[in-house]
């Protein structure tokens, strides 16, 4: 059973801070761990909500990683076209027992040519979408396929984590991670997927994300074109 030594979260302005911050609780709290919280040079990071994280690694002075997680937000529209992200994800992924991503980061490893022929999950809204980057979309919570993990919409971010706990330290260490974090949803209302929510809601979910979905479906069209050419 491998085990994690080194984590990295690749950052970006206008991630999703849940992405990022559920998992890296998650995953801080595997014994004897190293976390680097890395971006194209160490500083504020800012956030889809307001504060700022504060990488401490550069992409230059990141060490090997054992696993490296992709969060999402709207800040992956630049990272997916962003030749220095993209070629710090494919060195650090040669040597990686785990690429991984949690909501529409899934979008930043297909723009790395980390995805292709391989099944993949992201955000309920962008799912069909991963086919342009010639994965196989999968409609789950968390999808494994080889080294490859993904996750769904940001709080599928903690489900993640505590699966890739499992694969790594034994399902001992993720239920003591997860009563230790108290981790047991029971929400107030059951709209969490669209197979769940009223028309209506669906609906007007649907009207929020449209022009970000436009927007969105032009950068992917522009890397995939890339890659091709």
């Amino acid at each position: 059973m491998p085990r994690l030594r080194r984590i990295g979260f690749l950052l970006f302005d206008d991630l999703t801070q849940l992405d990022f911050t559920g998992p890296l609780q998650v995953l801080n709290r595997i014994p004897g761990v190293s976390v680097h919280l890395v971006a194209r040079q160490a500083g504020p990071i800012r956030t889809d909500c307001g504060p700022f994280i504060l990488a401490d690694t550069a992409f230059a002075d990141c060490p090997q990683l054992d696993l490296i997680c992709v969060p999402g937000g709207w800040g992956v529209d630049q990272a997916m076209e962003d030749a220095q992200t993209l070629e710090f994800l494919r060195e650090q992924a040669v040597g990686a027992q785990y690429v991984t991503s949690v909501c529409t980061g899934a979008f930043v490893l297909g723009a790395a040519g980390l995805l292709r022929g391989v099944r993949a999950t992201t955000h309920w809204r962008y799912h069909d979408a991963l086919t342009r980057f010639g994965a196989l979309p999968v409609q789950a919570r968390v999808v494994r396929d080889g080294s490859v993990f993904t996750g769904g919409g940001v709080t599928a971010g903690i489900d993640f984590a505590l699966t890739i706990i499992r694969e790594t330290h034994g399902e001992g260490l993720a239920q003591a991670i997860q009563l230790g974090l108290e981790y047991d949803p029971q929400p107030p209302v059951q709209c969490g997927s669209p197979t769940k929510a009223p028309g209506a809601i669906l609906d007007a979910v649907e009207a929020r994300f449209a022009p970000r979905w436009d927007a969105f479906l032009k950068v992917v069209d522009r890397v995939v074109s890339t890659q091709s050419g």
